[in-house]
């Protein structure tokens, strides 16, 4: 029989544990104040440091994201003209 303390982990089908995203965040912000190392903090809570780190720079990216939406700063773009060179006038070769 399972304990109170125990819980079960759901796992998909592959037989991977599935950590709730509320989970997930509390892990990251243990993470950021125990000052370990990534690798040491995932072997400490029994996750595998690359599933650790995807949590982590997914985190990074999300908060380094702009606020409205993660849309980028529009492009603006400029019609450039190009005609035909001449020639100074100093190498011309009609004399004034």
């Amino acid at each position: 029989m399972i304990s109170e303390t125990e819980t079960v982990r759901k796992t998909d089908a592959k037989g991977r544990v599935k950590t709730p995203p509320a989970r997930r965040e509390t892990l990251l912000d243990e993470f950021e104040r125990s000052g370990l190392s990534g690798a040491e903090f995932a072997k400490l809570v029994g996750v595998k440091y690359q599933t650790f780190a995807t949590w982590a720079s997914r985190r990074r990216k999300d908060r380094a994201a702009p606020a409205g939406g993660g849309a980028k700063a529009p492009v603006h773009w400029l019609e450039a003209v190009v005609g035909k060179a001449h020639p100074p006038a100093s190498l011309s070769s009609t004399a004034p």
